[in-house]
């Protein structure tokens, strides 16, 4: 599998897929590439997400975590909240109205990292911001 190519705005990371996570990372590959709005975490703490409502990914959970580190991405794939890819810029706790959650860590950012804290005061402070991701 390639590299992923994130771009928030102007700020461009690139990430590598878990190996952990073999079925969300397939998963997630069958919607790129992905185009839609960040938005910033509820709940969370320092992360922001993109919201996919009753969608369901249709895997279980594998390689899961409620506190990813900055630059990991996971995915909720729905349940007992709403469906959502979160990309972590600083310390989450992940968990919604209902309580904690655990999502599936399936890749993590390796460039590009110094400009996460900026895209999560971006989507704080100025709204949604587009968000593509590509495999490279």
């Amino acid at each position: 599998m390639g590299d992923l190519a994130i771009t928030v705005g102007d700020l461009h990371f690139t990430a590598r897929w878990v190996a952990e996570a073999p079925h969300t990372s397939a998963r997630v590959r069958e919607m790129l590439p992905l185009r839609a709005k960040l938005i910033h975490c509820r709940w969370s703490g320092e992360g922001c997400w993109i919201p996919f409502g009753d969608m369901d990914f249709g895997v279980g959970f594998e390689n899961p975590t409620s506190h990813p580190a900055p630059g990991e991405l996971i995915v909720y794939p729905g349940g007992i909240s709403e469906a959502e890819i979160l990309v972590a810029y600083g310390a989450v706790d992940f968990s919604s109205k209902v309580g904690q959650l655990a999502g599936n860590h399936f890749a993590t950012i390796f460039e590009g990292g110094e400009q996460l804290r900026e895209m999560g005061r971006r989507a704080l402070w100025e709204g949604a911001q587009h968000i593509t991701i590509e495999e490279r």
